[in-house]
């Protein structure tokens, strides 16, 4: 075997083994099984939408890819009414005129309505838009799912009905895990059994 092939493997086994651990929590602190947390957001989706409102998702860097992918399947995939937040010529605007930490707060605050539902992703936790944006949400009675990673006492994991938390500080596992717990929700939702 390759030094690359060995690395491969190592990697694969290593984002195989902290996509089992991620930690989940509800909104007290209190330890959830992975399965009840997926659970629980799914459920979470489905009344949103049933009730006649919003997924909104966000996040920033790679984590905006993440949230304007997921919006983008919830929508087409799972026909569940959501957005992202990432619009790029309304954060620059908002950046500009009311600085970057309410360039999600904001629009949450205009159009963010009691039912809907913050769907909040960062690696680090800390990114001060996102912890503004899960206060906006609250305040407009929304509920909140936080993802996060890198140091397991990072602010957002408090923030959200339903937290997952992803122990590692490299952005590719932490990315890749964000995205692949999302897709669980929506895959399983939408009857995925097992098969390839």
């Amino acid at each position: 075997m390759t030094d690359t092939a060995a690395q491969l493997n190592r990697y694969f086994d290593l984002l195989s083994e902290l996509g089992r651990k991620t930690q989940a929590s509800d909104g007290s602190g209190k330890t959830l099984p992975l399965d009840e947390a997926i659970g629980r957001i799914r459920a979470l989706a489905r009344v949103t939408h049933a009730a006649g409102h919003t997924l909104y998702f966000i996040g920033n860097g790679g984590s905006a890819g993440i949230a304007s992918h997921l919006a983008i399947d919830y929508s087409k995939n799972g026909n569940l009414r959501s957005l992202s937040l990432n619009d790029g010529a309304q954060l620059t605007c908002l950046a500009n005129d009311l600085g970057y930490e309410n360039v999600f707060a904001h629009p949450l605050s205009l159009h963010g309505r009691s039912g809907d539902l913050l769907l909040a992703i960062s690696s680090s936790g800390r990114s001060p838009n996102i912890l503004k944006a899960c206060e906006a949400a609250r305040a407009k009675g929304m509920a909140v799912v936080t993802l996060s990673g890198f140091d397991g006492t990072n602010p957002l994991k408090r923030l959200g009905d339903i937290n997952l938390h992803v122990a590692s500080h490299q952005y590719g596992f932490v990315e890749i895990l964000h995205l692949s717990l999302l897709h669980a929700v929506l895959d399983i939702e939408m009857g995925w059994g097992g098969q390839i």
